[in-house]
């Protein structure tokens, strides 16, 4: 018999499991990998078309997902599961991820970070039609958390066009609605919810493709190729399940927050992969997002 008490034995696996431990670590994956999806994306559109491109990056996450789920004995979702997930991936994957994908054809990435950072703000919008309004401490952050991303592209040379900018407004817009109608709704558990939307949201990104006539490419480049494989297996299983599970246990306000961390991120992969420059203007906004998530994460803590 062993000599660990019974306590001991069960506390530990219990830890791995505790939401404190997993949605800092959550955050962490959203933070990172989703900021490095910006350069990820910039890479394949250079062989790529945008609509397609998102589609056969969740088709492929999403049905091998579902595939080694349904191997482990993971229960399908019900048709009412499916329903849901396939309407809010409509919204998250078909309008958020796909627009952006066509805006980044058309405008600057500073142009991007400053629309794609409005989504905590339109969350709050809709979350607070729920009657779930952000707190004055978080209300702070999210106004801070915004200006910073607007210091970090005050010496950028921000140029695009009209559509672009507004595509990515709508983005913000509809993945914040995605997100806030979700956390109401039965969902399928845990990451077959991830496999399920993807497997929806791939399916609306290939009917725009098909509408809009995008064909794949005759010779793809490698370096495009290697980033929709980066795209599907983290920015999509990894960080996609990551962001589900945050935005059902934390607070709007907190799940969202990545929004705006992610543009410091993806200034930070320009520069290391890209051969791109940091100035002034760069560092003090940084600096002001990274204050506006603090702000946020210490009124979460205080609740």
């Amino acid at each position: 018999m062993s000599d660990i008490p019974a306590s001991v034995a069960v506390e530990t696996p219990r830890s791995l499991t505790d939401p404190r431990f997993l949605i800092p670590l959550a955050l962490l994956a959203l933070y990172v990998i989703w900021g490095s999806t910006y350069l990820g994306i910039r890479f394949a559109l250079e062989s790529y078309p945008p609509f397609l491109l998102a589609g056969m990056r969740f088709l492929c996450a999403g049905v091998a997902l579902y595939g080694f789920l349904r191997l482990r004995g993971v229960a399908p979702p019900t048709p009412l599961q499916w329903r849901n997930a396939a309407f809010t991936s409509v919204f998250l994957l078909g309008l958020g991820n796909g627009l952006v994908c066509f805006a980044e054809q058309q405008v600057s990435s500073g142009i991007a970070a400053v629309a794609v950072a409005s989504m905590p703000l339109f969350a709050a919008l809709f979350t607070g039609m729920y009657g779930e309004w952000p707190n004055r401490h978080e209300s702070v952050g999210l106004v801070v958390g915004f200006a910073g991303v607007i210091v970090l592209n005050l010496g950028s040379s921000l140029s695009g066009s009209r559509l672009g900018a507004l595509a990515l407004l709508a983005a913000a817009a509809a993945w914040a609605f995605g997100s806030a109608w979700s956390r109401r709704r039965e969902m399928p558990p845990g990451p077959m919810n991830t496999a399920a939307q993807m497997i929806c949201g791939s399916i609306a990104l290939l009917g725009f493709a098909l509408l809009s006539g995008e064909q794949l490419p005759a010779h793809p480049s490698l370096r495009s190729t290697l980033a929709i494989v980066y795209l599907a297996v983290f920015g999509s299983i990894i960080a996609f399940s990551a962001y589900l599970y945050v935005l059902k246990r934390a607070r709007p306000a907190l799940a969202t927050s990545y929004a705006y961390v992610n543009p410091p991120v993806a200034v930070l992969f320009g520069v290391l992969l890209a051969g791109e420059h940091v100035g002034p203007y760069d560092l003090a906004g940084m600096a002001i997002i990274l204050f506006g998530v603090a702000v946020i994460t210490l009124a979460k803590r205080r609740r």
